[in-house]
């Protein structure tokens, strides 16, 4: 267990239907790592499973060298792994700061320590300027950046990114994966679902994809898009 994520033989069942299927992959420090494949494929569940907020019916989630599976969302938050949800909910009648600042005191002793904190995330993810505006006023894009900023409050070496650029104009998402970018140069290891493939091409150095529960590819972008199974189940029926 060489990664600093080592997933093995994960499994997860709801009423007899496998969400996820004996899926093993590692995600090693300082990658971004892309999982990709159609709706209903499992990836959320597979995320919500490293995350703590589903529990494996049976195989291992390892991170840093330690098991994880099983333990609370905020005891791996707490070992420094943070997530972003396909739904953003942010705190809609606070501000952008006061909801990135909540993030913050995970790993802050005062308010006034993680103000600071929050305002250095805010400024690395072009937030700055709207910091005192409400939460619940700001447009999609917007939203999508401060769900960013929220969980790198909680300063993860392991970011789990769950379709931050759904839904968002290309301009838009081109504006994302700069930020990314620049995250990742700090050494910010990034775990991504997305299906915006000129996003997923563009910064992941591997790629997963599942099908039904199942992966039925994993390697480099250049080859895995190129993959029959691949094209027939999943890209040839998304839009790309």
């Amino acid at each position: 267990m060489s990664g600093l994520l080592s997933v093995n033989g994960v499994n997860k069942r709801f009423r007899g239907l496998a969400a996820v299927s004996d899926v093993s992959f590692e995600v090693q420090p300082g990658e971004i790592f892309a999982v990709i494949g159609p709706n209903g494929a499992g990836k959320t569940t597979l995320f919500n499973m490293i995350a703590g907020a589903m529990v494996a019916d049976s195989g291992t989630i390892h991170f840093d060298g330690r098991p994880i599976d099983g333990l609370r969302a905020d005891e791996i938050a707490q070992r420094g792994i943070g997530r972003t949800f396909q739904i953003v909910k942010p705190f809609p009648a606070l501000s952008v700061e006061e909801n990135v600042v909540i993030g913050a005191l995970l790993h802050t002793a005062t308010i006034d320590e993680a103000r600071m904190v929050a305002r250095d995330i805010l400024q690395q993810l072009d937030l700055s300027a709207k910091r005192n505006q409400i939460a619940a006023s700001l447009t999609l894009p917007d939203r999508k950046r401060l769900e960013v900023a929220r969980a790198l409050a909680t300063k993860p070496k392991l970011l789990l990114l769950d379709e931050v650029m759904a839904g968002l104009r290309p301009t838009e998402t081109d504006r994302i994966v700069a930020i990314l970018k620049d995250l990742n140069r700090t050494g910010l290891t990034i775990l991504l679902i997305e299906h915006v493939m000129r996003a997923v091409t563009a910064l992941a150095s591997r790629i997963l994809v599942l099908q039904h529960g199942a992966v039925i590819a994993e390697g480099t972008p250049e080859t895995v898009l190129r993959e029959r199974a691949v094209i027939e189940s999943y890209l040839g029926v998304e839009e790309l």
